[in-house]
C-alpha cells in the first residue's frame, strides 16, 4: 500500500505526460506566481495594515504548501539526498526557507523571491525541450569566450585606472575630484556612458577629455557582445549533433538530457 503510495506520486509530482502530471505542475507554478506576487506587494510601504494581514497570512499558507511538498517529494524519490543536492531540489529548499527565517532576521521573507526560479519547470511542462538545447548553446558560448572577455575586462581596468589619474591632474580637488580613486569612480562611470553626474568636468580641458571617453565607452560596450555572439555563430560539435533525448530519469523525473548522456543530470542517476 505504501509502495504504490510513494509510485503513484513519484509519477505525478517528476513526471509530465498525463493530464494529473501536468496539472499539478501547472498548480504549483500559479502557486509560485501567487507567492512571487504577494511578497512583491507585500514591499509597497503605503499598503494599508489590513491588506499587509491578509498577504502575510497568503504568504503563510503557500510556504507550508510548498513545505508539504518539498516533504513529499523527498518521501517519494527513490534517492532522496540525490534530490535535495540537485538543482531543483536546492530551489525548492530556498524557496521555503526565507519564511520561516523571517521569524529570526525581519525582512528576510523578500528572499522568497527566490521561489520565481522554480518557475522554470514551465520547460518540462511544456514540453519546450528545444529551448533547454538553445540555453546550452548560449552557456558553451559564454564559457568559450570568457578568457576573451577577461582579457578585455582587464585592459579596461587598466584605463579606467590611466583615465582616472588624468582626470585628477586635470581637474583636481577644486573641482570635486578629491582623490585618484574617486576620479577612477568617475572614469568608470563616463566610460560606461551610466553619467550619475555627481560629479563633472569644469575646465573646457576636462570637458574634452570627458568627451572623448563617453565616445571610448560606446565602442567599449560593443566588445563583449561581439566576442559572445562571435562564439555563437561557431557551436561546439556537442550542440551540432545534439538532439536532446526525452527519457525519463527514474529518480527525480527529468526528461531534458543530452543526446549522448549517460547520467541525469539534475541528480545523477544512471539512466536505464
Amino acid at each position: 500500500m505504501v509502495s504504490r503510495f510513494r509510485a503513484e506520486w513519484r509519477r505525478i509530482i517528476f513526471q509530465s505526460s498525463r493530464w494529473d502530471e501536468k496539472s499539478f505542475d501547472v498548480l504549483l507554478i500559479v502557486a509560485i506566481s501567487l507567492s512571487v506576487l504577494t511578497v512583491m506587494l507585500e514591499s509597497i510601504p503605503t499598503l494599508g495594515a489590513e491588506l499587509r494581514g491578509a498577504l502575510y497570512v497568503v504568504e503563510w499558507v503557500i510556504t507550508v504548501l510548498f513545505t508539504l511538498e518539498y516533504v513529499l517529494r523527498l518521501y517519494v524519490s527513490l534517492k532522496p539526498l540525490r534530490y535535495a543536492r540537485s538543482f531543483f531540489g536546492v530551489v525548492d529548499l530556498l524557496s521555503i526557507l526565507p519564511t520561516y527565517l523571517d521569524l529570526l532576521i525581519p525582512g528576510a521573507h523578500y528572499l522568497a523571491l527566490l521561489r520565481v526560479l522554480r518557475v522554470l519547470r514551465i520547460f518540462r511542462v511544456l514540453k519546450l525541450a528545444k529551448y533547454v538545447g538553445e540555453s546550452n548553446v548560449l552557456i558553451h558560448a559564454m564559457r568559450a569566450s570568457a578568457r576573451k572577455i577577461a582579457v578585455f575586462i582587464f585592459a579596461v581596468v587598466v584605463l579606467v585606472l590611466i583615465l582616472g589619474s588624468l582626470m585628477y591632474l586635470i581637474e583636481g580637488a577644486e573641482h570635486g575630484f578629491s582623490s585618484i580613486p574617486k576620479s577612477v569612480y568617475w572614469a568608470i562611470v563616463t566610460l560606461t556612458t551610466v553619467g550619475y553626474g555627481d560629479i563633472s568636468p569644469q575646465t573646457p580641458m576636462g570637458q574634452f577629455f570627458a568627451s572623448i571617453i563617453m565616445i571610448t565607452g560606446y565602442g567599449i560596450i560593443a566588445v563583449p557582445t561581439a566576442i559572445v555572439t562571435a562564439e555563437m555563430t561557431n557551436p561546439s560539435p556537442d550542440d551540432a549533433a545534439g538532439e536532446l533525448k526525452e527519457l525519463p530519469c527514474s529518480s527525480c523525473g527529468w526528461k531534458d538530457h543530452d543526446h549522448d548522456a549517460a547520467y541525469c543530470k539534475v541528480c545523477g542517476e544512471r539512466l536505464s
